[in-house]
């Protein structure tokens, strides 16, 4: 017997190093063909809006006109003194020389003035394919053409692409080296292990890189696109959920290890008791990401599906590859905390354990408390408002932002980017009479044409992004009615705002319905899956009010930007529910023995510190996206931080534990753990 005990374990063994090295294999295989996302510019014009906005339309029209490939740099110069001389012109005039072998057009480069001679701008025609790439070499030789104590911006598209990809250029690393660094302590901190934090983190770190791959590789197949946010925001999720994972298949596993000798039994029967909660929060995750699928905005689809791809790189590598190096290495791997056979679980008398008795002796006590917590910080969320122009999306603000501002002070301002209408050849005179008397426009100037479209460039009178440039193009699109087709910067920014609220409208609610509908089919249910829902609904309520306290107050953010409320919500309420999930899975697991007050406590003493860990570990993971300088980032990492904290250290561990001790055994209806104890009916009503 003990010889076939032997064999077992060596067969278990053999079976593990043999998984372990498929995987890497894998891995290597997967690196050698070199997926590469394809890339999307986020300033490309449809990138973040729907295919049936007009500013879509628009967009795809004027790629087919004459002048389609081609996209101005605009240079704007200041004079050292207040105002240009004759002097001063004469070196514009030398500038526009040097910067003409730039242009695509032959046709001389001529610099305009503002009306208080304080700013000229000089407009150079690029290649729209490979303008960004030009951006550079223009501005040195800017740099270099100008007198001593001038002030020089290039902007424009090409100039705002190329700052782009300047902001994202060594993202990847930086981010992937600051979460592996957090990530890296905060489980050196939780299992206080020369080596144990190693074996989760080289796991979690190398499905990263296998979801990377696979993310590639979707995109070549299914013919969508990605950019830095979309990478990024999905490494951030396979580090966070991953590392969740991680943790609390190993707390189960240390558990078995002080009932079991045999570690593979010990995993085998981790694994077992786990495996149900982490598919579960996993597979809340992940359709909750696909709901996404349905949103207008191609970014949004994109971030769901990507992300989706994430997670469940991230649970396999969970729930195989992790439970398979842990059993190579041993007991010593816990050292010099190796739990042994027949010791006890500190956990059960820890201070969780106490915290869980104070919580069900005086259930309303603390849940009257929680709720007060959770509607303070909630307040900070009046006057919240949604929406970011293109110069407010950048935290560290670029020279293409700085050049755009001087610009709207000088000249009218929509200049330098100009609402677009396109009509029909026929109907340009009525079209271009009718803007002219539109409040709000300032000039029209007759663009490219073709036998089919006509393009009037429309500048208006206010700012880029503004309000007033939301309803002047509202209005222009009321007076032209079917005749034409209004585009460009201002109407692709109210296209997706549009885009963003129907998209919050139609997703919000069916990420509810299947965390309710997972809920039902793993506690079975429905008062908890109520409850557990509810509780979470209003951390991401706190959340935002927070968040939008500390952007007020600390940052200086006007808005958020239009994708915020949504990505939070996605990830707070679907992350969010994991750590409900975590606790109401082993608390109905206690209830089969005893009753719900005790069964809370037993819950939340066990695994209370690996729920507090693996929270701080996601917040800190997600706040780890601040390293990109975009403020949508930023207030993405710094709602759901916040909203992740709140939701472990008072949600799970004080609310739900109160309300559950108050609603009593009637929190398990209709389907009690325990069937034969007797517990109170539910009252009916006819």
């Amino acid at each position: 017997m003990e010889s076939f005990h032997r064999g077992t374990k060596s067969l278990h063994l053999s079976r593990a190093t043999a998984v372990v090295v498929a995987l890497l294999f894998v891995i290597g295989s997967g690196a050698a063909l070199s997926f590469a996302p394809e890339a999307r510019e986020s300033n490309a014009p449809t990138a973040g809006l729907p295919d049936s906005a007009d500013s879509t339309t628009v967009a795809r029209v004027k790629a087919t006109l004459p002048s389609s490939g081609v996209a101005p740099a605009i240079v704007v110069v200041s004079p050292a003194g207040e105002s240009f001389d004759d002097a001063d012109r004469t070196a514009v005039t030398d500038l526009s020389s040097e910067l003409a072998s730039f242009s695509v057009s032959e046709a001389p480069l001529e610099p305009i003035f503002s009306d208080d001679e304080e700013v000229a701008l000089l407009a150079v025609p690029l290649d729209a394919a490979t303008g960004a790439d030009q951006v550079a070499d223009i501005r040195e030789v800017v740099g270099n053409a100008l007198p001593s104590g001038w002030s020089a911006q290039v902007t424009g598209g090409p100039a705002f692409a190329a700052d782009l990809a300047d902001v994202f250029a060594g993202a990847d690393v930086r981010l992937l080296v600051a979460t592996a660094l957090v990530v890296a302590l905060l489980l050196l901190i939780t299992y206080r292990s020369p080596w144990l934090w190693l074996v989760p983190l080289v796991v979690v770190a190398v499905g990263d890189r296998v979801a990377s791959v696979a993310v590639a590789a979707a995109t070549q197949l299914f013919g969508y696109s990605v950019d830095g946010s979309t990478t990024g925001i999905t490494s951030v999720l396979v580090f966070g959920a991953g590392t969740n994972y991680a943790l609390l298949l190993i707390a189960r596993y240390r558990e078995e290890l002080r009932l079991h000798d045999d570690r593979f039994a010990a995993m085998r029967s981790a694994w077992r008791q786990a495996a149900p909660a982490i598919a579960a929060s996993s597979g809340t995750v992940v359709l909750a990401l696909l709901m996404l699928s349905f949103a207008d905005t191609p970014s949004n689809r994109a971030l769901g599906w990507s992300a989706a791809i994430g997670i469940v790189v991230a649970v396999l590598f969970g729930l195989v590859v992790l439970p398979c190096a842990m059993v190579l290495f041993g007991r010593g791997l816990f050292w010099p905390f190796v739990p042994r056979v027949g010791q006890d679980d500190p956990a059960r008398t820890g201070l969780w354990s106490r915290v869980g008795h104070h919580v069900t002796t005086r259930p309303r006590a603390f849940a009257a408390g929680s709720v007060a917590l959770l509607a303070i910080l909630a307040i900070g969320g009046a006057g919240l408002s949604v929406g970011l122009t293109q110069n407010e999306r950048f935290r560290e603000v670029p020279e293409a932002v700085t050049g755009q501002e001087v610009l709207a002070e000088a000249f009218p301002a929509g200049a330098a980017e100009p609402t677009v209408v396109l009509t029909r050849p026929a109907d340009v005179g009525p079209v271009t009479d009718r803007i002219a008397e539109t409040i709000g426009v300032s000039s029209t100037t007759p663009g490219p044409a073709s036998e089919k479209w006509t393009q009037i460039d429309v500048v208006l009178d206010s700012d880029l992004g503004s309000d007033r440039a939301a309803e002047t193009v509202d209005r222009l699109r009321e007076g032209l009615g079917s005749t034409a087709l209004v585009g460009g910067p201002d109407a692709e920014n109210l296209d997706a705002a549009q885009a963003a609220s129907h998209d919050r409208i139609l997703i919000i609610p069916l990420v509810l319905l299947i965390v309710v509908a997972i809920l039902l089919l793993l506690l079975r249910s429905v008062v908890a899956a109520v409850v557990l829902v509810l509780t979470v609904v209003a951390t991401y309520a706190t959340a935002m009010g927070a968040g939008w306290f500390v952007f007020t107050h600390l940052f200086d953010f006007p808005a958020l930007d239009l994708p915020v409320p949504l990505f939070a919500f996605i990830f707070l309420v679907a992350l969010g529910v994991d750590y409900n999930i975590f606790l109401a899975t082993r608390a109905r697991e206690e209830s089969a023995t005893q009753p719900i007050a005790g069964a809370m406590t037993t819950a939340l003493a066990v695994t209370g510190g690996v729920i507090t860990s693996a929270g701080i570990v996601l917040a800190a993971v997600f706040a780890v996206l601040g390293v990109l300088p975009l403020v949508t980032l930023t207030q993405i990492g710094v709602i759901v931080g916040i909203g992740v904290l709140l939701d472990t250290l008072v949600v799970r561990s004080l609310l739900v534990p109160a309300l559950a001790t108050m609603i009593g055994e009637r929190f398990w209806w209709p389907r009690h753990p325990a069937p034969h104890r007797h517990r109170p009916s539910v009252p009916t009503t006819s």
